[in-house]
Formats: C-alpha cells, structure tokens, sequence
C-alpha cells in the first residue's frame, strides 16, 4: 500500500478524525504547524493508569483498528528512537501518561513531523498502544490523522 497523496494546504491547524472500537480509548487531538516545528495537543480518556506508547504509523487505513495501520512512519529508515532523538523514526513521539482515572494529556513540541512536503504526516495514524513500548503486541488506539473542515 502507498500513503495516501496530501493535497497543498492552506492553514495551520489541523483536528483528528476519530476510530472507535470496542475496547479502545477515546482520543481528541490538534495538530499545529508553526516555524519549525509541529504541536500535537490533546486529550486521551479510557486508558489503563500509566505509560503508553505514542506514534504516528504509515496508514491511516483504521478498517481493521490498528492492525491495519502499518509500522511507524519511518520514510528516512532510521533506528528507532525516543523523541529528543535526531537519528529516530519520524513517528517516534516517545509517550504520553494517564493519570489515576485513565485521562492524558498531550501535549508534544515535534522538530521533526510535518503537516506538508512528501513526509507529511496527514493521511497517516497516530496510535496509543496499550504498554510503554510494547512491540505491537497489545491492543491500540488509533485516529487518522485527517484535515476536518
């Protein structure tokens, strides 16, 4: 499969459009494209209490929750890496943590991702796994990240 082309943009505040399943969170997000850098902000509800991994995949294809999603966005085919990084996938956006109740907060300031240019991370997911780091093997929750007019 091939991500999805990405037409030219004309602001620089994008929302998420939301997958649901059964047993996944909820999640809520902004992205921001400023100089230099990308804010993801947001809200995350329905998660266990503690780290979860934090990543934009490949596809934005959610037909099959997460599983569908591909591996992390990685067009440089650099190692895998935490997010302050400079040699790391371009979807390694490190974690997020809920609180005692399941909620987190995202806030992420991202050097490297990009709202435009042949690495534009629109059309493709941003995925909360279930563990820190788990190696795909937990259940997921995914949004693809799409322009909502």
């Amino acid at each position: 499969r091939t991500p999805p082309p990405v037409a030219a943009l004309s602001s620089s505040l994008y929302l998420c459009s939301l997958c649901s399943s059964e047993f996944l969170p909820y999640l809520s997000l902004a992205l921001l494209w400023l100089p230099g850098y990308t804010e993801v902000r947001g809200k995350v509800t329905g998660l266990t209490p503690g780290r979860h991994g934090f990543h934009i995949h490949v596809f934005g294809d959610t037909t099959n929750g997460c599983n569908s999603t591909g591996p992390h966005f990685n067009p440089h085919n650099k190692p895998h890496g935490a997010p302050f990084d400079d040699e790391r996938h371009l979807g390694d956006l490190g974690n997020i943590v809920a609180n005692e109740d399941g909620d987190a907060e995202v806030f992420i300031r991202d050097l490297q991702i990009s709202l435009s240019g042949p690495h534009s991370i629109l059309g493709r997911a941003v995925v909360v796994h279930a563990d820190p780091d788990d190696l795909g093997r937990g259940k997921h929750a995914c949004i693809t990240i799409a322009i909502i007019l």
